[in-house]
């Protein structure tokens, strides 16, 4: 979709309080909206839309705390990144003989 914003300006904003039980989440990301949209669909009593804007693409919802999350993920170790290497490798090389 074509909105006429450089994607600096396409930003995901998410923002609570200690006070409301909602995380208010406003965003251009497809996929995030895609996902928003679909679990707002299946559970509207957890996450509700609550604006569309069609000329920028934006989307905002709420959504009940406690049911979206972040994850943080610690980077690999070299020991385990060369483990995974040697793994996917070998992952592959069984693929292609068995193809074959």
């Amino acid at each position: 979709m074509r909105t006429g914003l450089t994607k600096q300006e396409k930003t995901t904003d998410i923002w609570f309080d200690e006070k409301d039980p909602l995380i208010h989440i406003r965003t251009h990301n497809t996929a995030l909206k895609k996902r928003l949209l679909a679990y707002s669909r299946r559970y509207p009593a957890i996450c509700q839309q609550t604006d569309a804007d069609p000329e920028t693409g934006c989307m905002e919802f709420d959504i009940e705390k406690g049911r979206f999350s972040f994850r943080l993920t610690a980077p690999y170790s070299e020991e385990r990144r060369r483990a995974a290497s040697e793994a996917a490798k070998a992952a592959a090389s069984n693929l292609t003989r068995s193809v074959v």
